[in-house]
């Protein structure tokens, strides 16, 4: 079965590095001041002629409240009014890349992120889809795929119904931890309820899919509180789970301060966490699509692995990879055709280069013919558990065993180990390797050395 996982201890532990998730390759840890605003508009030339679809992505980087354990691009204000000098920027910012794309090119797939997204008020929100509207072919029939994150403590029914409204038909909802020494201990002080009377919301007003974000990993969790979170959430009957691992990098993001490290599970705990929660959600019939993501068998990414189109891109796993991925907003990334380009990460000078009439672009990178193809392994590996070389060399005109040579005994190593099958037509990922996927597409990545790895989380 594609989504079956076995569960051996012993590998975890020799395979649990540190390393990229892979929402991209190479990865964002590559970006560089080299890629500018001429390429984005070169990028978007290219787009319009092939008329791509489009992925959007907005941000929205601003939370009324700070939750210790978030290494998310945001501002923390009560000041609901500075939302209106983003807003003023953004709507730029839409229109400056809007005006470079063709009208036809369908916008298949949005996502509102932050930050939290329903920081905004209605008006706000009303006023910056109908920008999105003015700039871009938003399709009206319910028919793409329109989401947006949503914290329970900042939406009511009122909320939702604007949202539904406005055209979004999936939600996904932090959620984290149930446990009131948990939330405590992280500042997100979340009540079941709150969360419940969301998901209610959300069916009454026939939202398409109910995402659910955890965490396991936090301060003061247990293997035993954990579970009653897994078996709470498992009631509320979300269609898709994200049960991420949190890493606890104070050095790197300061809000993470504030947590007690003495607090923190230790690697045992953490290690049965996940096993506890693999097993509750598979024992309530969702399916590993990997990377920390589970869906119900008829969720569109469950079919889309079945299918072996699910793919991966800045926003996850998607079934729009094959769109051009534009990102709005202070931090955004954009993947248009062979280039990334990532918006500046300063609030101030993302606002104030659109205030002058620029394209807030900081950094980026443009695909090499390695990149492409070291990139299309990864992603049939983490998206497939499969990876057939005819596929690769008939794309490449490459021969895989030998373009592959340096790493094939770290192949051959895993092989003997059990994480994949190895033989001279494709690697298989098998069971036990599948909670390792991360590991085995680090072997392929030509970037990744000691040095910066240690700037990722672990595997597992």
């Amino acid at each position: 079965m594609l989504n079956a996982i076995h569960w051996d201890s012993n590998l975890i532990r020799r395979y649990d590095l540190a390393g990229p998730r892979y929402t991209s390759y190479p990865t964002a840890a590559q970006f560089g001041s080299q890629v500018g605003t001429f390429d984005l508009l070169h990028a978007l030339r290219e787009s319009r002629k092939a008329l791509k679809p489009l992925s959007l992505y907005v941000h929205v980087p601003f939370c009324a409240n700070i939750c210790y354990y978030c290494a998310c691009n945001k501002v923390i204000t009560k000041d609901r009014s500075r939302a209106h000098a983003y807003l003023q920027r953004l709507e730029q910012e839409i229109q400056l890349i809007g005006c470079h794309l063709d009208p036809s090119q369908r916008v298949e797939q949005l996502h509102l992120g932050g930050g939290t997204p329903t920081f905004l008020n209605h008006d706000e929100l009303r006023q910056l889809m109908a920008r999105l509207r003015q700039h871009f072919n938003l399709l009206e029939d319910n028919g793409g795929d329109y989401s947006i994150e949503i914290d329970p403590r900042e939406a009511d029914w009122s909320t939702m119904g604007l949202l539904r409204e406005l055209g979004f038909n999936r939600v996904s909802i932090g959620l984290q931890d149930l446990d009131p020494a948990v939330q405590r201990a992280v500042n997100r002080l979340q009540s079941l309820e709150e969360t419940r009377a969301v998901i209610e919301a959300a069916r009454t007003l026939q939202f398409r899919s109910i995402n659910i974000d955890l965490i396991y990993g936090l301060p003061k969790q247990t293997p035993e509180n954990f579970a009653r979170t897994v078996q709470e959430v498992i009631h509320l009957q979300p269609d898709r789970l994200s049960v991420f691992n949190y890493a606890h990098l104070p050095e790197r993001f300061m809000p993470q301060r504030r947590i007690n490290s003495q607090d923190l599970p230790n690697p045992a705990q953490k290690l049965a966490m996940l096993q506890g929660t693999i097993e509750q959600l598979t024992a309530a019939g969702y399916r590993y699509i990997g990377m920390d993501h589970f869906a119900l068998p008829d969720d569109e990414l469950a079919i889309a692995q079945e299918d072996a189109t699910l793919q991966r891109n800045f926003q996850g796993y998607t079934t729009h990879g094959h769109c051009d991925l534009i990102g709005l907003g202070v931090s955004a990334i954009s993947q248009i055709g062979d280039l990334y380009c990532q918006n500046s990460s300063d609030l101030n000078h993302y606002q104030n280069t659109l205030a002058d009439g620029q394209l807030a672009t900081s950094r980026g990178l443009l695909c090499n013919a390695d990149d492409r193809l070291r990139r299309a392994v990864i992603q049939q590996l983490i998206c497939r558990f499969n990876l057939v070389f005819t596929d690769i060399e008939q794309t490449f005109n490459i021969d895989f065993r030998g373009y592959f040579a340096p790493v094939w005994p770290q192949l051959q190593g895993m092989a003997e180990d059990g994480l994949i099958e190895l033989n001279s037509t494709h690697i298989k990922i098998l069971p036990a390797g599948r909670l390792l996927v991360r590991s085995v597409c680090m072997v392929f990545d030509a970037y990744l050395d000691g040095h910066n790895r240690q700037r990722f989380s672990r595997v597992v």
